[in-house]
């Protein structure tokens, strides 16, 4: 609200304030992709280097095409790290286990990002040797289930989920699995 204010824009209204544009027929584009991605065989010391993690996702946010507003990296002891990159149009979220090779990500996104690019590039960063990714849209009012799994894919297995595209037109996607 007050980063509205301080941009020159009107600030967003309260929850309750939005009641009444639905009863009055306008609607909202609260429309978001949220990647939920594991990846796994990644490189141990990659893993526990919060500058390289973090360098690697406000990177990853950039080549999605998002504004990054702000970060927030931490290095746990003995080893792991945690961090966000808060982005206008939403969050980037990672938690690293170095002892495991494991990484669990997530992007969230509304407008225009490409939330599929970031993956592209921490995938890289991460030296992962597979992943396994849940593309989850939200924001679908005024449908009574606002949440639904657009696609479940694994790298090494036959999951693959994929949603009937006619839901939402404008934005139909289709399973990258053979």
């Amino acid at each position: 609200m007050y980063g509205d204010l301080a941009r020159g824009r009107e600030p967003a209204p309260t929850a309750g304030a939005l009641a009444p544009r639905h009863e009055e027929g306008l609607e909202l584009d609260t429309f978001g992709q949220h990647l939920l991605v594991e990846y796994h065989g990644c490189d141990v010391d990659v893993l526990d280097n919060a500058q390289h993690i973090e360098h690697a996702m406000r990177r990853a946010a950039e080549v999605a095409g998002a504004t990054v507003v702000t970060t927030t990296f931490h290095r746990f002891a003995p080893q792991g790290v945690s961090g966000v990159v808060v982005i206008e149009e939403s969050h980037l979220s990672i938690h690293t286990w170095p002892e495991c090779g494991y990484a669990a990500v997530d992007f969230y996104t509304c407008g225009d990002c490409e939330p599929e690019r970031a993956h592209e590039v921490l995938q890289s960063a991460l030296v992962a040797a597979r992943s396994e990714v849940m593309q989850v849209r939200r924001g679908l009012y005024p449908s009574s289930a606002s949440m639904r799994v657009a696609r479940h894919e694994s790298e090494n297995s036959a999951l693959a989920v994929a949603e009937d595209a006619s839901v939402l037109p404008g934005h139909a996607l289709t399973s990258t699995e053979s």
